[in-house]
Parts: C-alpha cells; sequence; structure tokens
C-alpha cells in the first residue's frame, strides 16, 4: 500500500546532462543513494533506504527552469481533467512509466509540473 497523499508535492526530479558525474557528485557531497532504471534514469532513494523522493533525468533538459516538482494522484485521469478545468495546460498526456502513469502541465504563471499515479 502507498504512503503517497493524494495531489501532495511528492517527488522531485532533476533534469541532468550528465547522469553519472551527477549521481557521483550527489553520492560524494550528500551520501545520497540511487536506484537505477537504465542508461538515462536514477532515483534518489529516501533517507532510511525506503522508497524514493527524487529522480536524477537525462532524458530532460538540465537546469532551465529548474526541477519538476511531481505531485501524487490516486486517479490520474480525474487529475487530468481537474488540471484542464482549472485553466492548466497539459503538456506531456499521461504515459506510462516502471511502476505507474505520469502526465506534466503547466499552471497559469507557466511553471511546469507532473502529476504521478502508480500502477
Amino acid at each position: 500500500m502507498s504512503h503517497e497523499v493524494h495531489h501532495a508535492i511528492s517527488y522531485i526530479e532533476f533534469g541532468v546532462a550528465d547522469l553519472a558525474a551527477t549521481r557521483t557528485f550527489y553520492e560524494r557531497a550528500f551520501g545520497w543513494k540511487f536506484n537505477d532504471y537504465g542508461p538515462t534514469y536514477s532515483g534518489i532513494r529516501g533517507h532510511d533506504g525506503e522508497g524514493e523522493i527524487g529522480g536524477l533525468n537525462a532524458g530532460s533538459a538540465p537546469g532551465g527552469d529548474g526541477p519538476l516538482v511531481l505531485l501524487f494522484s490516486t486517479d490520474l485521469d480525474a487529475t487530468v481533467e481537474a488540471v484542464r478545468d482549472a485553466g492548466g495546460a497539459i503538456v506531456a498526456e499521461p504515459y506510462e512509466f516502471p511502476g505507474g502513469r505520469r502526465f506534466e502541465f503547466t499552471d497559469p504563471s507557466g511553471n511546469r509540473l507532473g502529476v504521478y499515479a502508480e500502477q
């Protein structure tokens, strides 16, 4: 059972140019531990070693607008509609990733966020 809270900030994702170098930096500087999901993504483990609190994404533009904040949803399709109804712009329609589905949107000020649901 998930310990996530519906529509709460749950995960922060950093776009990186060099996954290996960035991962090594965080390991050395802060002692962070990672879960690897192939050559372009490493999940940042929680401080207790359980779960993940964020990720390093080599498939996303580094720096730029800053990290991507992700919210959790118990009903992704309903959240997509709520974002649309509230005036948000869907910039990445729902797609599958290992363990769930996710979409991304911008708010009226242009801030980009993502929402995910577990499978």
